[in-house]
């Protein structure tokens, strides 16, 4: 047997392993998925929902469930662990700004929409919790808000399980094309990202200089 064979052997050995553990366990890993990553977890459940080795609904419920259980964890850091925060994550204090000033501008909806702001994904829960905002209150729209970006990842997937098991066949036999495109994309998406941090805190600075400049005995005014 050439080594190029046995190594083949092996990458289909793990292949229908992972494969395996996910027909069996794929309640606990989707749970346990969702609450450090998230879409490829739940894209992978809507997949399997496809397939019939799991069910549509319940795969929605225990995602959003690993949603709602991944946020409660960073918002509780936040509420307990502000000096630690503030002490361990100087570097992510730009971040922390921006969070600050999109819950002060949307209010509650940004916890629905922080499930889809990459790179805020984690810091948003964390800089809610270090404020005086209702434990409560957050964790029920954090609740509705996992269970609802549940049910937007994994319905595509299930729905359009064999278009994405086709193009997951063509993308393992050409990944010499895939992996640029992908890296391509990946880079897109922190550009874009980036930019927009920018945004918000050239907005917030403008605001700041703006309320200095109307302040009694600012240059303005002598």
């Amino acid at each position: 047997m050439g080594v190029e064979q046995y190594l083949n052997e092996i990458k289909d050995f793990m292949e229908e392993l992972f494969i395996g553990w996910l027909k069996e366990y794929g309640y606990i890993i989707l749970f346990l998925w969702s609450i450090f990553e998230g879409e490829m977890g739940l894209i992978m459940g809507g997949i399997l929902s496809h397939t019939g080795d799991m069910q549509y609904c319940m795969t929605i419920f225990v995602a959003g469930l690993g949603g709602f259980t991944g946020d409660q964890i960073y918002f509780y850091i936040g509420r307990f662990n502000k000096g630690y925060i503030q002490r361990k994550l100087h570097k992510q204090r730009r971040k922390f700004a921006i969070a600050h000033l999109l819950l002060k501008k949307y209010g509650w909806p940004i916890i629905f929409m922080q499930r889809y702001m990459y790179g805020l994904r984690t810091v948003i829960p964390m800089s809610i919790g270090i404020t005086k905002y209702s434990a409560r209150k957050f964790a029920l729209i954090n609740l509705l808000s996992a269970w609802v970006w549940a049910a937007i990842t994994v319905t595509p997937a299930y729905f359009y399980g064999e278009e994405i098991l086709s193009l997951l066949r063509v993308a393992k036999e050409h990944w010499y094309f895939v992996l640029p495109i992908a890296g391509g994309v990946l880079y897109g998406i922190y550009a874009y990202v980036q930019k927009l941090e920018r945004h918000f805190l050239e907005k917030r600075n403008n605001r700041f200089l703006n309320i200095a400049e109307q302040k009694p005995g600012s240059s303005q005014e002598l």
